[in-house]
């Protein structure tokens, strides 16, 4: 008995010596890859309490270890993890492709080149154009085209209108002029800081082909010309085409066949922006005033006139427009949130000086009318720091845009004095993300709200237009982080914008119709991205189609679900990819900057 004893003894403790636990670490990275001399950090979490002390970095060619460097300090539990540290490898410059090694545990493979962003910017143009209403180039057919009639307008109600054309707002057909106004700043911006960034290969209407004109700037045409249907007299300001009731079921652009009541001959309402809140059905909106969506238009309209400056008729149609909607601003103080419907859910934007500060501030480089840059700093003093950062969290799009370009803008024609007390608002924001995003490995500061991804990608480029502009590079760092997390640093290890990298873990099951029904890739769009669990627990109408496969990342914290299922957190959106362009061609031209030859 006792040898039989000890043999099962023996035999039990040999299988526990050979036996090895699943592993229950994992490194997260930038699928993108990074550049050889900008800041290089991965992020190791582990479902174990466990210490680490140092990694190695691996040459996937040679399968040599070419770098190796302590992990730094203990973060401690993120989410689903336990523990988690901050992997620096930044030192290291040597281009090649390389995978992170930390015990068992291997990072995907990634690369280290000058060309880690090169054509992204091009790439997420892709979802703009396919996003686009009337002629939609990527079905080769048009949508929308008897839009619309006028709701609460100074004419009859059910007056036509010509007012097709734009972008959809998301994977809905509605069309909101604060979203679309805002997204054309952000691709003339775009335009103007980084124009060789920017290919020629698709026509003004979408098709592909060479036309002379950078891509960039055929989409902003796009939706300028959306914007001038939506303002077409100078005391005349539409707000949105369509409301919620396009929510009834799954159908591509072209065979939406909703009827908002008068028959599809007369297409969607088009809702004129009064200053008071509106809603046609059991909910309303809590609108104040016109200032917040006619100073985007403004700040559009103004810009657009700065670089058609050598085209005499464009120009003077843009700045004659960019005066009038900033008028409107003028006249009508105060937020014009978007109308609901049979939902309670809308645009809560309650901000607006913003807005009018970067109209100014536009108007004053377009004119050189001292009033105007006099207008933009009393504005510039109504929001000093664009409030959700700090922010535990935030209603739906209630501080919009998520960043403010005016301090910048206003900052670049402003005197030492001024532009010191403006750049320093951008500090100040920016630091009050990084006092919560220092406790946690994956630097993450930005609040788990509805379009968290569209906050992260305004944060970024606040960071880099603050670095830029005052040549502060402290918080250069956690700007990168941001980046990184987007393109899959982040608890579930994967990339927020659709098919980039290419082969590279991205959304697959997006909230969209193009996907669900025809497996059409929308390449190019960048999705919500994760909310808090509270959240997505009290969300109406959300069901996960298929298996979850990020299960295990999951948590109370915060959750991502790549289903067609989950609209608040895999839905892309028009407004988000604009800005994301920005944002990446800047990534791009400044990698470009680092690898020009040196004058002899």
């Amino acid at each position: 008995m006792y040898f039989k004893r000890t043999t099962l003894l023996f035999c039990l403790l040999l299988f526990l010596a050979s036996f090895k636990p699943e592993n229950n670490s994992w490194i997260r990275i930038n699928q993108l890859g990074y550049i050889p001399n900008g800041i290089k950090v991965a992020v190791w979490v582990s479902k174990e309490n466990v210490s680490i002390t140092k990694f190695q970095l691996v040459d996937s060619a040679t399968q040599k270890v070419v770098f190796t460097a302590k992990s730094g300090k203990a973060f401690g539990s993120y989410g689903p993890f336990t523990q988690s540290y901050r992997l620096n490898f930044s030192t290291f410059k040597q281009p090649g492709t390389y995978y992170l090694k930390m015990g068992e545990t291997e990072s995907p493979v990634f690369k280290i080149a000058a060309n880690a962003y090169a054509g992204t910017a091009d790439f997420a143009l892709r979802y703009m154009r396919q996003q686009r209403s009337g002629f939609n180039p990527y079905l080769k057919d048009s949508c929308h085209t008897t839009d619309g009639y006028t709701m609460y307008g100074p004419m009859p109600d059910t007056t036509l209108i010509n007012v097709y054309g734009g972008w959809h707002d998301a994977s809905d057909y509605l069309q909101y002029s604060t979203t679309s106004a805002n997204a054309t700043y952000h691709l003339l911006a775009a335009y103007r800081d980084f124009p060789t960034v920017f290919t020629d290969r698709y026509l003004t209407n979408g098709l592909e082909g060479n036309n002379g004109i950078a891509d960039i700037l055929d989409e902003a045409k796009w939706g300028l010309d959306w914007l001038l249907k939506m303002h077409p007299k100078k005391d005349w300001l539409f707000n949105q085409i369509a409301d919620d009731r396009d929510h009834q079921g799954v159908r591509l652009p072209t065979l939406d066949s909703i009827d908002y009541g008068l028959g599809k001959a007369k297409g969607r309402p088009v809702y004129f922006a009064t200053g008071q809140p509106q809603g046609l059905g059991k909910f309303k909106n809590r609108s104040t005033g016109v200032a917040s969506t006619a100073g985007k238009f403004a700040s559009a309209f103004a810009l657009a006139a700065q670089l058609y400056s050598k085209d005499s008729s464009r120009y003077s149609l843009f700045r004659s427009k960019a005066l009038s909607s900033y008028q409107l601003g003028l006249a009508k103080p105060g937020v014009c949130q978007t109308a609901p419907n049979r939902a309670p859910y809308f645009y809560e934007e309650e901000n607006w000086t913003d807005d009018m500060e970067l109209a100014a501030a536009a108007l004053f480089q377009l004119t050189g009318e001292k009033k105007y840059a006099d207008q933009s700093l009393k504005y510039s003093l109504g929001e000093k720091v664009t409030l959700w950062m700090g922010a535990d969290t935030a209603r739906h799009y209630q501080w919009y845009p998520f960043h403010n370009f005016g301090h910048y803008e206003l900052a670049k024609t402003s005197d030492s004095k001024n532009k010191a007390e403006l750049i320093g608002y951008y500090k100040q924001g920016i630091d009050r993300v990084w006092q919560k995003a220092k406790n946690n490995a994956f630097y993450r500061g930005v609040p788990f709200i509805w379009c968290s991804n569209n906050l992260t990608t305004s944060f970024v480029i606040q960071c880099y237009l603050y670095r830029s502009i005052s040549s502060d590079k402290q918080y250069a760092e956690l700007e990168q982080a941001n980046i990184d997390w987007l393109f899959g640093c982040n608890p579930w290890g994967t990339s927020m914008v659709y098919g980039l990298p290419q082969n590279g873990d991205t959304p697959t099951d997006p909230h969209s119709a193009f996907t669900h029904l025809k497996k059409y890739p929308i390449n190019g769009g960048l999705v919500d991205g994760p909310v808090y669990g509270s959240i997505y627990k009290n969300l109406i109408g959300i069901k996960l189609n298929e298996p979850d496969e990020y299960a295990e990342f999951q948590s109370n914290l915060v959750v991502y679900h790549d289903d067609y299922g989950d609209y608040s957190t895999n839905e892309p959106t028009m407004d988000g990819t604009a800005s994301l362009i920005y944002l990446l061609a800047a990534k791009e031209n400044e990698s470009r900057e680092v690898i020009k030859p040196k004058k002899q």
